[in-house]
């Protein structure tokens, strides 16, 4: 059976140019989850739609989390399990618990979990993210149990990052759904 990927985006969506919107056009297993609140997040109804969405998925699949989204799924599974949750791709986590590198409207997603994943993940970082800095991303991958790469310097691995179907991070997909089938 096919592994799906359930696309995850953080604070204002991903935009046309964003990698996730590049992966959702080449996988066809992928979906994405869509909230009715992009710009003025509460943890609690992210929370709640992610629940609903993995409550109807029927295969294998990944959480691949983009920024913000990263809290989010760290929330969901601190109380949460489903054994169709094989794997999470960790996207340039967003420091929620910093007020010097996160605006105040995701500080409702704080403190960030530090409890051990139930599956495989890699969290992905970068240098010069300016939400994150690349010691912190490794503690927090520490703490999750994460495999981590830092990919070098590649400001938020969004949009403005231009990394269109980011090639690299497909490898990285793919050796993590290497280690999950080894597993």
């Amino acid at each position: 059976m096919e592994t799906k990927l359930l696309i995850l985006a953080g604070l204002g969506n991903s935009g046309e140019k964003h990698w996730q919107s590049y992966w959702l056009r080449k996988f066809e297993s992928s979906s994405k989850l869509i909230h009715t609140n992009w710009e003025q997040p509460i943890l609690e109804d992210w929370l709640s739609n992610l629940t609903e969405a993995i409550s109807k998925i029927d295969s294998p699949t990944i959480l691949v989390a983009h920024s913000l989204a990263v809290s989010m799924v760290l929330h969901w599974a601190e109380a949460n399990n489903n054994s169709n949750i094989i794997g999470a791709l960790l996207v340039a986590p967003a420091d929620v618990d910093s007020q010097d590198q996160t605006p105040e409207t995701i500080w409702n997603f704080s403190p960030m979990p530090t409890k051990k994943l139930k599956f495989p993940s890699v969290v992905v970082t970068s240098a010069n993210d300016p939400y994150i800095s690349p010691i912190k991303a490794e503690y927090f991958a520490k703490m999750w149990g994460s495999d981590f790469i830092n990919i070098g310097k590649k400001g938020h691995i969004n949009s403005d990052s231009n990394l269109e179907f980011w090639e690299e991070g497909q490898l990285i997909l793919e050796q993590l759904i290497t280690k999950i089938d080894i597993g």
